[in-house]
């Protein structure tokens, strides 16, 4: 009988066209399908608690498959982690019951950005952060994160979901965020956000609008006008894949 397994995966984005296996292209999913078909002889695919885009990073991405391999779980971390390149560790492997599902079992998840304000940014921190030197009224950013919170509509933060266009589904952009909020740490300004789901490119978009509302370019009124209007077209530009990081997913 197949054993169900939970992946917890730590992984520098930097190198990786996103999450999703991609035909000709190297991704955290695919690299994880050949690394367990050479240590089970089996080809399974990882299911991820979410889609991560290329060079967005994890510190607990959450994987969950099925593996007939009798492999203790602890020498199945230690062998997977001798055959992974060092940009993917997994971090631990747990036996699940049969119902457990990385992605639909999921009920928060959160995520980091992360913008470094001063002029320099150290060379081993620019693959992990957004370098935004210019000014910014930060503490406007900070007034206007709260207003995400709650149930909305977040179809202006959302980019086109290929998978759902390919399926032909109609989106459900409807999300509760549980907290939002920036805060000065050091050098860095940090963008944290826990919801209980995460529509394609939302956390960069909102990011985007939060930095325009920085610039002056737009108010705190602004960012309650772009939710209901529920038009992409109405919010910023996508902030940079580099400084997002998904932290954790609870179940």
């Amino acid at each position: 009988m197949a054993r169900n397994l939970k992946l917890t995966l730590a992984y520098d984005g930097h190198d990786f066209a996103g999450w999703q296996v991609q035909p000709g292209l190297v991704t955290i999913q695919g690299t994880l399908v050949s690394v367990i078909e050479h240590l089970t002889g089996e080809i399974e695919l990882p299911q991820g608690s979410g889609r991560t885009d290329a060079g967005v990073h994890a510190l607990a991405q959450v994987a969950s498959v099925r593996i007939q391999s009798p492999i203790p779980t602890a020498n199945l971390r230690r062998a997977l982690n001798d055959s992974l390149p060092e940009s993917i560790r997994v971090t631990n492997v747990e036996e699940m019951p049969p119902d457990f599902h990385a992605r639909k079992s999921a009920r928060a998840k959160t995520y980091e950005y992360r913008i470094y304000r001063e002029e320099i940014c150290p060379p081993f921190l620019a693959r992990y952060v957004y370098h935004h030197p210019y000014p910014l009224k930060e503490a406007q950013m900070m007034e206007a994160a709260p207003l995400v919170v709650g149930e909305h509509d977040f179809t202006s933060f959302a980019a086109v979901d290929p998978e759902r266009r390919k399926e032909n589904r109609e989106p459900d952009n409807v999300r509760t965020i549980f907290s939002s909020e920036w805060k000065r740490q050091g050098a860095e300004l940090v963008y944290t956000v826990r919801g209980n789901g995460f529509l394609h490119h939302m956390v960069r978009n909102l990011v985007g609008t939060f930095l325009m509302i920085g610039k002056g370019s737009l108010t705190a009124q602004d960012l309650k006008r772009i939710l209901e209007l529920r038009d992409r077209s109405a919010a910023a530009a996508t902030a940079p894949a580099c400084g997002l990081f998904l932290v954790s997913v609870e179940y």
